[in-house]
């Protein structure tokens, strides 16, 4: 196989044609811990990891590949973004990692989640509704982009009238290389600190009124007398709209792309409703909403054969190591009904594991189990069309017909 040029960093490629796997297959293969470019003012160039056994390594042992060094973000932030964005979980390591994780944990519980299936449904529902009459819509605007940011405005107990701002602030926040959406980093900058802003209200009215929701639980101080700092509060509250609308709405798309690019697959699922406890892992592996993390090396060591030194950045690429054929069997298969898959979508592992991932799993499993009940048989009716980033594998648009029905009900 002769050496491809490789260029996995930039937001055009991904645009143009979603994840490039050839090229990381052949990194795989021939240069699993490659010196790569960056496109970053200053920056000499980054370690791109696409081995799965690497991208783990590295997730499991943030004492040597910092999170909280230059933050975990590609992009590169000035030393006052940096001590500012510290604060956020996204951005620690153990043991301040540890310590607001445990506190944040009680709202994310299997337990606590299933609470919300009843809700998911209804939500589900209520956008089939708007336009089941018609039997034509974009799945991305009218399911997988408000199911999630509802679900998310519903636990912090945002209301009903904001969420179309909320949804705004996701998409410039995570689509800053999308010219559609902002185009630039500084106005990413602008957009988080409305988003800030915002949740520093919601915490001053939460503290006056509590209320049974996870913002409320999440001021509160727990038993050994810790909380969460206002600011830590509002950075969650950012990481939250990012990670738990941005990633579902991605694999939420990508996974009814998948199952119209496998139509056999769709099939399988309208055959056997058990299978919606697996599948939502195998769209997870499939799409790999998150493309990328970074890290940074706390000390001199080895990777994958190369030698890396103090400070330099390392950059894991979940989408490389979902079809690593050294760890994952058949990986450029999409199967449903994959009993073992050790995907890396929610993370390789360690203390940055989502969070949200029973959340996330009962997303799409009520999403496609509602969208089989009352649209089984929606199909691509155009072309679907990709968000330009490096970071979020992102669909903008996917339009779809299907046969047109009356409400739920």
């Amino acid at each position: 196989m002769t050496t491809p040029e490789i260029d996995i960093i930039d937001p055009s490629v991904y645009e143009r044609g979603g994840i490039p796997h050839e090229q990381f297959t052949w990194l795989r293969d021939n240069d699993p811990v490659h010196w790569h470019y960056d496109p970053n003012e200053g920056v000499p160039g980054f370690w791109a990891v696409t081995r799965h056994e690497d991208v783990v390594y590295v997730s499991r042992h943030p004492e040597m590949f910092s999170s909280h060094t230059r933050t975990s973000m590609f992009e590169e932030f000035t030393d006052d973004e940096i001590l500012m964005y510290g604060m956020m979980m996204l951005f620690q390591d153990p043991p301040d990692h540890t310590k607001n994780r445990g506190l944040v944990n009680k709202g994310f519980t299997p337990r606590m989640i299933k609470q919300l299936e009843g809700h998911i449904r209804d939500i589900c529902n209520e956008l089939i509704d708007e336009v089941a009459p018609l039997g034509e819509t974009d799945f991305v605007e009218h399911f997988a982009a408000p199911l999630p940011l509802y679900v998310i405005c519903e636990l912090l107990g945002a209301p009903v009238e904001d969420r179309d701002k909320i949804f705004e602030w996701s998409n410039k926040l995570v689509g800053f290389n999308d010219p559609e959406y902002t185009g630039a980093v500084q106005d990413a900058a602008v957009v988080a600190g409305e988003l800030m802003a915002y949740a520093g209200a919601l915490a001053a009215e939460r503290r006056n009124s509590p209320r049974d929701d996870i913002a409320t639980q999440l001021l509160k101080t727990d038993e050994n007398g810790d909380r969460l700092s206002d600011e830590e509060f509002q950075l969650f509250v950012m990481m939250l709209v990012i990670a738990g609308t941005e990633t579902t709405r991605t694999a939420s798309a990508g996974g009814m792309l998948a199952f119209f690019e496998h139509p056999e697959q769709w099939r399988l699922l309208q055959d056997d409703r058990g299978l919606l406890r697996t599948a939502p892992d195998e769209i997870v592996r499939w799409t790999s909403p998150i493309n990328l993390f970074r890290r940074t090396a706390t000390q001199d060591t080895a990777l994958g054969g190369r030698q890396i030194k103090k400070g330099d950045k390392v950059v894991l690429f979940y989408g490389a190591a979902n079809r690593d054929e050294r760890v994952i069997e058949d990986p450029f298969t999409f199967d449903i009904s994959r009993g073992s898959n050790p995907h890396v979508g929610f993370g390789g592992g360690g203390p940055h594991f989502c969070l949200g991932t029973h959340l996330a799993r009962m997303n799409l499993a009520v999403l496609f189990e509602t969208v089989l009940d009352r649209m089984p048989d929606i199909r691509l009716a155009g072309q679907a069309r990709r968000l330009r980033s490096n970071f979020v594998n992102g669909i903008k648009e996917m339009p779809v017909r299907f046969t047109p029905s009356a409400k739920f009900g």
